[in-house]
């Protein structure tokens, strides 16, 4: 693509200036992590790869992520909720494993899989404000994901893997950088 030009998917927004990209969550609500969902950021990844930029992954609501689609677990076939959770692991391999640093400017609430996709970034920068960011999984009654924990265990301190991945403890963003989720708090104008 041209540079400054736009792609739109329903859920993602992949645009282009120079060496860097910006792709933007938006499903006009918490930007959860369904199949569509997941599908649309493999695409926007695909286009940043061909392009050789360092990509931006951000919201454009005042939730990063509220994570997994819990209705998927209530209600879905078995091969759906596989297929979901496959798709999250994927791309957060996806981020971890990208040619070009991948940065993550999180708006405000990053729930499991949208807190997982912001420690495989490289470069991980929160707004200031009252949100919460963690792995909550086991307060709802799930399992974390093994790839999840694996992920946590690297990029997260020691002192707060267990409280985050153990006891489901959710952080506010100025904690969440002493825990690791975050490289630094910036004013949450200044996010741009």
């Amino acid at each position: 693509y041209k540079q400054g030009e736009r792609r739109m998917t329903k859920l993602a927004t992949y645009s282009r200036s120079g060496a860097i990209a910006t792709i933007v969550m938006d499903d006009g609500k918490a930007n959860v992590m369904s199949l569509a969902m997941l599908n649309a950021l493999h695409a926007a990844f695909d286009e940043a790869e061909r392009d050789k930029v360092v990509p931006i992954l951000k919201a454009r609501v005042k939730h990063f992520s509220g994570g997994f689609d819990l209705s998927l677990f209530a209600k879905g076939s078995a091969e759906d909720q596989y297929l979901m959770l496959k798709a999250g692991a994927e791309l957060a391999l996806r981020i971890l494993s990208f040619p070009t640093p991948v940065v993550a400017a999180c708006p405000g609430n990053a729930y499991p899989i949208g807190a997982v996709l912001i420690i495989s970034s490289d470069h991980r920068i929160a707004a200031d404000g009252n949100y919460r960011i963690g792995m909550n999984e086991v307060a709802i009654g799930l399992t974390v994901p093994r790839f999840a924990i694996e992920i946590a265990r690297q990029r997260l301190t020691p002192a707060y893997f267990s409280r985050v991945v153990m006891t489901a403890e959710m952080f506010g963003p100025a904690e969440a950088v002493t825990a690791g989720f975050f490289d630094r708090v910036v004013p949450a104008d200044a996010l741009e």
